[in-house]
């Protein structure tokens, strides 16, 4: 009674617009916090089969779960544990992210210990003030790493930094950062292959720094990484619907309260009718009374307390009955509230709505790979 309908073949066409767009470059499709939601296996194996370049994950938790589901992809990860020893995800071929000279100094021990090279991608602050070597500790950082490529503990795969997309000031000046540091690797003799730098949102506005590669997650799920455009705009086809039951409708007279601390009273006789999802499965108590959802295609607002398990409709004299279809959000091409809809009235973004849907939903796969 509470479903998530993941299409993967909307996935597909998602990945082949972002390649119409970048070019030439390479693209890590990024599948960390279980693919946003939409679940990390299925979608990792769908985007293999439609071809994507790279796997980028948080942890290399997430890494290993992929190499032992049989991708075989290449796998970067870039957010580590102080006492990750790196021994299996080097042994597995996962590539790290290596933010500063303690982790490379670990990573080249277990890849010493393994009789291994391990593949990293050098990290470098450039503004957005969270993982990444500082400008200050960057020339060290280039300096081992240079010791540690002729010893053959490792191998520089790459350099890459993440834009704060604060301002364009901002992001041009942590281009023309990213650019100075690449270049003082290569003085560094850093014989790096790829630059990565840009998000979906980055990918779309600053072509001049897709480099060898960029990094895509928000845009592969079909949506916008901008609050100001929507999926349509880039081609884009949302790949989560979130949708319910009516488990119950009754009718009540005027004056009627209607779930906790009584948002709504009821302004004459109508119908309830009861849906049940609630913040348990991810849907947000603060959206009460802003959130829409959808039934027999007409449009209905959450006007009470969204509580843990449940929501309360009213939808006046309207038939609705038990077992009607409910949509919280999808497509809004097919005419129901989406994603952006239901982040706004959380005053939140896309990314967190879909990521946080979990709970007593069941995930349905269209498009599965056989």
């Amino acid at each position: 009674m509470r479903e998530l309908i993941i299409d993967l073949d909307a996935i597909a066409s998602n990945l082949k617009s972002v390649r119409a767009r970048v070019g030439s470059a390479m693209v890590l499709g990024v599948v960390k916090a279980d693919a946003y939601g939409h679940g990390m296996i299925p979608v990792a194996k769908k985007l293999e089969a439609a071809g994507v370049d790279y796997l980028g994950v948080a942890d290399v938790h997430e890494a290993q779960q992929l190499r032992d589901a049989g991708i075989d992809l290449p796998i970067l990860a870039w957010l580590h544990d102080p006492r990750e020893n790196f021994i299996r995800a080097i042994d597995s071929g996962i590539e790290l992210g290596i933010a500063n000279l303690e982790q490379l100094e670990r990573v080249a021990k277990a890849a010493e210990h393994l009789g291994r090279i391990a593949r990293v991608h050098l990290k470098v602050d450039t503004g957005l003030g969270r993982n990444g070597s500082t400008e200050q500790e960057w020339p060290a950082l280039l300096k081992a790493a240079h010791g540690f490529v002729a010893e053959g503990f490792i191998q520089a795969v790459a350099i890459f930094s993440h834009l704060s997309c604060t301002s364009e000031a901002d992001d041009l000046l942590q281009i023309e950062r990213f650019e100075a540091a690449c270049e003082s690797a290569r003085e560094h003799e850093i014989d790096f292959e790829l630059r990565h730098l840009t998000a979906s949102d980055g990918s779309i506005r600053y072509p001049q720094a897709h480099y060898e590669m960029v990094r895509i997650g928000v845009a592969l799920y079909g949506l916008s990484p901008f609050t100001e455009n929507h999926s349509e705009d880039f081609g884009l086809i949302p790949a989560m619907t979130a949708t319910s039951v009516v488990v119950q409708t009754k009718r009540v007279p005027a004056d009627h309260g209607v779930s906790y601390g009584y948002l709504h009273r009821t302004t004459g006789e109508t119908t309830l009718a009861l849906v049940p999802v609630g913040y348990a499965e991810g849907l947000p108590r603060n959206a009460s009374t802003a959130a829409k959802v959808s039934i027999n295609g007409k449009t209905y607002s959450i006007l009470s307390r969204i509580a843990m398990d449940q929501f309360v409709l009213d939808v006046g004299d309207d038939v609705v009955s038990a077992g009607d279809l409910v949509t919280i959000f999808g497509d809004a091409a097919a005419g129901v509230p989406s994603v952006d809809d239901l982040a706004a009235a959380a005053d939140t973004i896309n990314y967190e709505i879909v990521t946080r849907m979990g709970g007593r939903f069941k995930r349905t796969y269209l498009g599965e790979e056989a």
